[in-house]
């Protein structure tokens, strides 16, 4: 591969990375509950893969067992992003971006005991230094406790997901995989809506926010995936590392320059911010570089 097209699916990977990023804007963005949001958000995304499936002629087709895996991550990919929107509706749009970079510290505790291997020296140390960047924004933005609360109960279902999936891909299409648990998604999240009564009035969407759901849907969703799926698989496991890194630090600067003085925290939750931010930064060369 040439380095022009290195360079080039890199540019979109980070483009990719700053739509995925925007996602917590369209977050604080869109009015109704975080349970409607994602309710729309999973159909939406559903409706667009199978629109881009008609479009390229491919199978859906998969066996009953992978289906039903599919379907059950799907519920927990939902409930990460409940919890996700939720945590930016008790708290801002950076609180909850850094909290949920804590994903790096709990696929390290995770991983092993899923796919019962050694815990690496490596990961124990970074996991470390995120505990203490976490700590600090906890000491320093005590008021949004419930934020930081539901940003890492949010981490740690996209951990529990991203392990899932990176075993489900092996053996199946990631498109296909995304699509089966968009339905999934939608299943669970009407489940709880019918318990709840949260089929009512609230649904009813305005003109603004139909047209976040659609940018959060089908762009940032549906899109976005595609895109990086297709560059993901042409780079080395480092840049996707290094790169996907960003989405907190592109979400950060893209809801200061939104919302402004709203999104303006402490001296010391940025200092935690950036303790984290680097752990998560420094793991993929810790990974590449200690064998231990």
């Amino acid at each position: 591969m040439s380095q022009l097209t290195i360079n080039r699916n890199t540019l979109i990977l980070h483009f990719t990375v700053l739509i995925w990023g925007f996602t917590g804007v369209l977050g604080e963005l869109i009015t109704v509950s975080a349970l409607h949001l994602v309710w729309y958000r999973v159909l939406i995304a559903a409706v667009s893969l199978v629109i881009y499936y008609f479009f390229k002629r491919k199978s859906l087709l998969v066996s009953k067992g992978q289906l039903m895996q599919y379907l059950g991550v799907g519920l927990i990919v939902g409930l990460h992003w409940v919890l996700f929107f939720h945590a930016i509706k008790v708290s801002t749009v950076s609180v909850t971006l850094v909290t949920l970079s804590s994903v790096t510290l709990f696929t390290a505790i995770l991983e092993p005991i899923i796919n019962r291997k050694r815990i690496s020296i490596a990961d124990v140390v970074v996991g470390l230094v995120i505990i203490f960047g976490i700590y600090l924004i906890f000491k320093f933005e005590f008021k949004y406790f419930w934020g930081i609360v539901f940003g890492l109960s949010c981490a740690f279902c996209a951990s529990i997901f991203s392990i899932l999936n990176s075993r489900m891909v092996k053996k199946g299409s990631p498109t296909t995989i995304t699509l089966y648990e968009m339905i999934g998604a939608w299943i669970g999240v009407s489940v709880v809506m019918l318990f709840t009564g949260d089929f009512d009035e609230q649904m009813i969407l305005s003109q603004s926010d139909l047209l976040y759901l659609l940018l959060l849907g089908v762009v940032c969703t549906a899109i976005a995936y595609v895109l990086g799926v297709a560059v993901m698989r042409e780079l080395s496991a480092f840049t996707v590392a290094l790169t996907t890194n960003m989405e907190p630090v592109y979400g950060i600067i893209l809801a200061l320059l939104i919302f402004g003085q709203k999104e303006a925290m402490s001296t010391g939750f940025y200092f935690g911010a950036v303790i984290v931010l680097t752990a998560v930064f420094i793991y993929p060369y810790l990974k590449t570089k200690i064998k231990i």
